[in-house]
């Protein structure tokens, strides 16, 4: 019997210091790309790849969060009693009723690896899809849809990767392979953050994974890194000498919002494809040398 994914985990515990002092009391997830937060946009990814529960890992400062996915009883009262049903609609539909949020809260930043980790009481024995919100990734199919039809033909762990420049393999995970299909690599290995000079190629994964159960015992086992952090790729380096692995060459524009620089091109992109603003932000843009 093929398996399905129907859980994702959503690593949203991070402090956000690149966005400080606009994330010293907000949730970076929280922070809109034109009028939702990126939070919402993984989310309805999610939703988008057949996925019904989603599991956030929050941490403190994060309430906002949970605030977001719930049920506003007083402003959907108030939007209903004006007759604003439009923005009723908008604010109900935040989450599909078929969909769970379910909120995990990682008590010590210990790194990536640890908030997945974090997440084993619920995904039990299931594969599973991990999505980080900073990495927004615009394409005409969802990212993550792509990649579950991916592992309903595989059924194995999944990185989703891009080419990145040689100059910045020292930010990624960095993988090294072979072509196995069309957009689809066999990974042979996987290094944290190379020096441009050793990284085995340009191939970089970035913020989308779908990972087997397995991944949780070596994420038990293996020793914390710098600072005292559980790294994810150290547990899927492991993972790689049970299991095969592959990388995914997704079809869609990431923005990297976890960088000021990511966030306003990421604005703009979204900007001009606004149903209600499209046509005066592209006006106005013309404007601005």
């Amino acid at each position: 019997m093929k398996l399905k994914i129907t859980k994702a985990v959503f690593p949203v515990a991070g402090m956000g210091s690149r966005f400080l002092p606009a994330t010293k009391a907000t949730a970076k997830e929280m922070l809109p790309v034109v009028d939702k937060p990126l939070i919402q946009y993984a989310v309805e990814e999610a939703v988008a790849a057949g996925i019904t529960d989603m599991v956030f890992i929050t941490g403190r400062n994060k309430r906002a969060i949970e605030d977001h996915f719930d049920k506003a009883y007083e402003l959907e009262a108030t939007l209903e009693a004006q007759g604003k049903n439009e923005l009723l609609r908008l604010v109900q539909s935040v989450v599909p009723k078929h969909v769970n949020c379910i909120y995990i809260r990682q008590a010590e930043p210990l790194g990536l690896g640890h908030a997945v980790l974090c997440a084993k009481p619920v995904i039990q024995d299931e594969p599973f899809a991990v999505i980080l919100a900073d990495d927004l990734i615009d394409g005409d199919t969802p990212i993550v849809k792509q990649m579950v039809d991916v592992f309903a033909k595989h059924q194995s762990s999944i990185l989703g990767v891009q080419d990145v420049p040689r100059a910045h393999t020292r930010q990624y995970g960095i993988v090294s392979s072979t072509n196995l299909e069309k957009d689809i690599e066999h990974v042979h290995g996987i290094v944290e953050k190379p020096q441009p000079d050793v990284a085995p190629s340009t191939l970089a994964v970035v913020g989308r994974y779908i990972l087997t159960p397995r991944i949780f015992h070596h994420l038990e086992n293996i020793r914390p890194g710098a600072g005292g952090e559980i790294q994810l790729t150290d547990g899927i380096a492991e993972l790689l000498k049970e299991e095969q692995l592959l990388a995914y060459r997704f079809n869609g524009i990431r923005y990297d919002c976890g960088s000021k620089l990511g966030y306003l091109q990421a604005q703009v992109a979204f900007g001009l494809k606004h149903e209600e603003l499209r046509q005066d932000f592209a006006a106005y843009l013309k404007t601005v040398s």
